[in-house]
């Protein structure tokens, strides 16, 4: 399906929602952010899907907010374009960003939002609020910051530091790069997504869940409390009984052999 130039495509259990407006760059509009925001609570709600690969049509990843959108917004306007990349930063499911072209302003929000970013050969991390006389919005500083540390942060956001695929790997701010085309990126996402999209999908949620809990606390032992009551819990489903006893087959057929 498609609307406001925002496509949604299902494989395997993954969801891959495209921004598609190459022309501009897939700049967002505030129809593509508020439909950007309606595919992902979409996804959330089909108990099909297990993941949500989010990418953007070549040359670009995403442009950013559009400049007559930007400067025709205030608080209102700001929030309504937030809209599209909140619901990526606060979705349920596993999220990954397929970063194939410049991921600029609103833009590089959106990829900070997955869980995870993978980039093609022609990705770049661009902040550029300070250029275009902005403050930073929408919590980018924060997930920034939180990726890649506060200098490397500083030195994008006031010092015009882009960083291309190859050194967005090296800081963490992306777990691989694939050489290869937009529809090979997509491809390489959509299987890493796999194992998640494949796995019992309350408990996927669950573990999504925790590692936030978790990345927020000082103390191991608050660790192991916060991670007990889920691990009893998801041991008392049919999909542990069912998998502890497929992998207890496998090792004993193993043995005989």
């Amino acid at each position: 399906m498609s609307a406001d130039h925002v496509l949604l495509d299902r494989r395997d259990g993954v969801a891959v929602i495209t921004l598609d407006d190459p022309d501009r760059r897939n700049a967002l509009t505030l129809p593509m952010s508020a439909r950007l925001a309606e595919l992902v609570t979409a996804c959330e709600d089909d108990p099909e899907i297990g993941a949500v690969v989010v990418t953007g049509t070549p040359p670009a990843f995403c442009a950013g907010a559009d400049l007559t959108v930007l400067g025709e917004s205030r608080e209102e306007g700001l929030r309504a374009i937030y809209a599209g990349f909140l619901a990526v930063a606060r979705c349920t499911l596993p999220t990954i960003a397929a970063v194939g072209g410049a991921a600029v302003g609103a833009g590089l929000n959106l990829a900070l939002a997955a869980d995870v970013r993978i980039a093609g050969p022609r990705a770049r991390f661009d902040s550029r609020f300070l250029q275009l006389g902005i403050h930073p919005g929408g919590g980018m500083t924060w997930m920034l910051q939180r990726l890649v540390g506060p200098q490397t942060a500083t030195a994008m956001t006031l010092f015009k530091h882009v960083p291309d695929a190859a050194e967005a790997l090296r800081l963490g701010l992306t777990i691989g790069t694939v050489d290869g085309d937009h529809a090979a990126l997509v491809d390489a996402a959509v299987a890493l997504a796999g194992p998640a999209a494949r796995g019992p999908r309350e408990l996927v949620t669950s573990i999504k869940k925790t590692l936030r809990a978790t990345a927020n606390l000082d103390a191991h032992d608050d660790a192991i409390e916060t991670e007990l009551a889920a691990q009893v819990r998801s041991m008392d489903t049919p999909e542990f009984a069912q998998l502890l006893a497929a992998m207890k087959a496998k090792i004993s057929a193993a043995g005989v052999s």
